[in-house]
């Protein structure tokens, strides 16, 4: 019999405020007794106007070395306080078609994101902000790194979100401030930040049924989006007999939750659909992980997590498409109801599946998910389907943790994803779907298995998915979810909001073609 768990006091809190709606934007700071620190952002190349914020702050000692500096990230404590001075300068390229580059935006939200830290530990009252001459990009950058450090787990649990930060006063001297630049700076940072903090929380907390209240009455969707969710019974009645399989050993049984959004004015742009993976803990069932390869494995709800976070996004910015979200949720427990290797498991779409590992359950549960949102006709048929997911460990030991695998069966839609996460700084690149290796899945008792040998798995993984999109124009994302440590504008370990910027950018340049 399953235990039961204890929830902790994490559930009721997921209001994220902006730190970056509060400041004084156009006006520059007036500076009293207030320990003040200032930060300049110089987007083109102007050695006359560095050399002035040096004259303004620097003392005479420290004026001669300054001026000669030809750093990026300039810092010094000056006459009136802190000083930081950052330079954007073009870099060359590494190579690649320049799909791993470093891009303006990414650079800005990483630098202004890992000030925050230096604000607080020099207990700054005030921050006054200069950007001179920077383009669009950039400021959107700043600012989305600034709101997007801001978030702490502890603090926000503990009601403290902003606890610690300076009142900043903004200013843009060459150039102009896009009043929209600052919306969408908030509606991007809360929704990478929603996806952080869903991955973060305990498995004691998120389980697949409070997974979806937190869908359906916890983030206070505005009325163009609607949600609906499948429980158990009703995965039963569909025969999603992969997603029930994987979640029925768990206290809290398995469910799909569907976000439907649609434009309040008509649209041209077809709809998308995006399914996200959402094992809320992943023990690997009867073939039962070690335990330094378990303790992660909250995280492992991390598409789930990103899908639900863009549909945040998708429905705050008021985006003008139809796209639709799928969440898989599950929870793989170790019980005496739990699914069994050998197990033969039909699914949504007719095929029988041996389970060859309980461990790879995070494909079954997309599966028969993907094949709902592959099979919708009408009006809401997806020109897309576009899956995110923890999926394999051997995406990560080829990759990395900030490099996600991207797998699709259509070049436009490949390349239009890869080329939108180098401009968000949240990079993917294309890995091959070569065929000749589902021989590897091959099995005598069913259709085929659900994992196989030692050798190319994240590749497997991604052919045993594409036999449930039914032909449509479908990628896969194997991601990480996860920083193991505090960079950049991720002020502290944890879940990491991957890909959610990229799938950002992905639509936001769909409705620019």
């Amino acid at each position: 019999m399953a235990k039961k768990s204890t929830p902790s006091k994490t559930s009721n809190k997921l209001q994220f405020r902006s730190w970056i709606e509060t400041f004084d934007i156009g006006k520059e700071l007036k500076v009293k007794n207030e320990l003040t620190g200032f930060v300049y952002f110089l987007g083109v190349d102007d050695t006359a106007k560095f050399t002035s914020w040096v004259k303004q702050h620097a003392l005479d000692w420290q004026a001669s070395s300054l001026k000669q500096n030809e750093k990026d990230l300039v810092y010094f404590v000056g006459q009136q306080g802190p000083v930081w001075i950052l330079r954007s300068r073009k870099k060359n390229s590494v190579g690649h078609d320049g799909l791993i580059d470093e891009s303006g935006y990414t650079w800005a939200r990483d630098q202004f994101g890992s000030l925050v830290a230096h604000f607080k530990a020099h207990h700054l009252s005030a921050v006054q902000i200069e950007f001179h001459g920077t383009e669009e990009d950039q400021d959107l950058g700043a600012l989305v790194g600034m709101d997007m450090a801001t978030y702490n787990f502890r603090q926000f649990v503990d009601g403290k979100q902003l606890a610690d930060l300076p009142k900043v006063s903004l200013r843009k001297t060459l150039g102009s401030f896009d009043k929209n630049t600052v919306k969408e700076a908030m509606i991007r940072a809360r929704a990478v930040n929603l996806a952080r903090h869903l991955v973060n929380l305990p498995p004691n907390d998120l389980n697949p049924e409070s997974f979806a209240e937190i869908a359906a009455k916890k983030l206070s969707f505005p009325s163009t989006l609607k949600v609906a969710i499948w429980d158990t019974k009703k995965l039963v009645q569909e025969k999603m007999g992969l997603h029930v399989g994987v979640g029925q050993g768990a206290e809290h049984g398995p469910c799909m939750v569907h976000l439907k959004y649609r434009p309040a004015k008509k649209s041209k742009l077809k709809p998308i659909a995006f399914v996200g993976k959402g094992i809320t803990f992943d023990t690997g069932g009867l073939d039962i992980k070690p335990s330094s390869a378990m303790r992660l494995m909250k995280k492992d709800m991390g598409g789930a997590a990103s899908v639900i976070g863009l549909a945040l996004w998708v429905a705050e910015s008021a985006y003008p498409g139809p796209v639709d979200f799928y969440l898989a949720l599950a929870e793989n427990a170790v019980d005496g109801k739990s699914f069994r290797p050998s197990d033969v498991i039909t699914a949504r779409n007719g095929l029988r599946v041996e389970i060859d590992n309980t461990d790879a359950e995070g494909r079954l549960v997309l599966a028969d998910v993907l094949d709902v949102a592959c099979t919708v006709k009408g009006a809401d048929e997806p020109e897309y389907v576009i899956d995110v997911a923890t999926l394999t460990g051997a995406i990560k030991v080829g990759l990395g943790a900030e490099i996600a695998g991207l797998f699709s069966n259509d070049d436009e839609l490949a390349n239009a994803i890869t080329r939108a996460g180098q401009r968000a700084g949240d990079l993917n690149w294309r890995m091959p779907l070569f065929d000749k290796y589902f021989g590897d899945l091959s099995s005598p008792f069913a259709d085929f298995k659900n994992s196989g040998g030692g050798f190319g798995g994240a590749i497997t993984a991604a052919l045993f998915l594409q036999k449930f999109v039914r032909g449509k124009k479908w990628a896969h994302l194997d991601v990480y979810a996860w920083s193991d440590k505090a960079q950049g504008a991720l002020t502290s370990s944890g879940g990491s909001g991957q890909p959610v910027q990229c799938l950002i950018e992905f639509l936001q340049n769909r409705t620019q073609e």
